[in-house]
């Protein structure tokens, strides 16, 4: 049982990166209906800053946390504004090999202003665990991760449903058009949503390498792919549905790392995903919206 859960808390710690990472995806989705496929390669910078900031610079811990994040906000807006903005009224193929464009481009010059040798990641938190949790091997680290998943969670939630951009952003997802109508900046409101997406992957970026602490040029490509699988696994569009899809892609590639096996796990990951879809098409919170013609 004490193996168990120790596997358990893994999967819920990494579970939550993915969670962390797969809101940003849906949020993007969710108002800008487009893929960012640049969006694991903006974790690998956020990693990159605060690891920068840390070592060469000698900054504390929270201090290369929010330098991390601000620099992935402009970031995020820079890419969203320069790359996908022109396309706002081309087709989707367009707009996907563009992000893929995007996402070379990220680890391309990556590569040429860090090195393509791996970087060893310093753990950004470090406390003494309760003695019931370090028994299970629980590191201080899985422990805010989890508890700065739930923590954001809750925040979006609050914001999408209280405050007026992020109602702004609700109306957005619901028809452009009819949002710019009523008044609402189209624009700015999915710049802002670039922006909280990109904020969110440095965040993601953080926990994620303090987790394995290996940082390279494609660190964020994995963890990227999984947690877009993540976010259409509990339904893209939805937040709930991405931090559940997230949660449960940890827990499910933790279990099969630990009693099927360790190379097998992400074709499992993969196909728990096409079975879900073949039953659920819009994904366990996901609602099917018929398309206008």
């Amino acid at each position: 049982m004490t193996v168990f859960l120790q596997y358990l808390a893994n999967g819920l710690a990494m579970g939550s990166v993915y969670a962390i990472i797969a809101l940003g995806y849906t949020m993007v989705y969710g108002i800008a209906k487009m893929l960012n496929f640049a969006h694991g390669d903006v974790i690998m910078v956020g990693a990159y800053v605060s690891f920068c900031a840390t070592s060469y610079l000698g900054l504390p811990a929270w201090l290369a946390v929010v330098l991390s994040i601000a620099a992935c906000t402009v970031l995020g807006v820079l890419i969203e504004g320069l790359a996908y903005k022109p396309l706002r009224q081309a087709g989707p193929l367009a707009v996907l090999i563009t992000a893929i464009g995007v996402s070379y481009l990220l680890q391309n010059a990556a590569q040429l202003i860090w090195g393509a040798t791996p970087k060893n990641f310093t753990a950004i938190v470090s406390f003494p665990v309760p003695e019931p949790l370090a028994s299970l091997n629980v590191s201080a680290v899985s422990i805010t991760t989890i508890a700065v998943c739930l923590v954001i969670m809750a925040a979006l939630m609050w914001f999408t449903g209280r405050t007026k951009m992020g109602k702004a952003m609700r109306a957005v997802s619901e028809d452009k058009d009819a949002a710019r109508l009523m008044g609402i900046n189209v624009n700015r409101t999915i710049s802002m949503t670039f922006a909280i997406g990109s904020a969110l992957a440095a965040l993601a970026g953080v926990l994620m390498c303090s987790y394995a602490p290996v940082l390279q040029p494609t660190t964020g490509a994995m963890p990227g792919i999984k947690a877009f699988t993540a976010a259409v696994f509990g339904g893209i569009g939805s937040i709930p549905g991405a931090f559940i899809g997230g949660i449960l892609l940890g827990i499910i590639e933790a279990m099969a790392q630990a009693y099927i096996s360790t190379s097998l796990a992400n074709s499992i990951v993969f196909a728990v995903l096409i079975v879900v879809l073949l039953v659920k098409p819009a994904g366990l919170l996901g609602r099917y919206v018929p398309e206008k013609v």
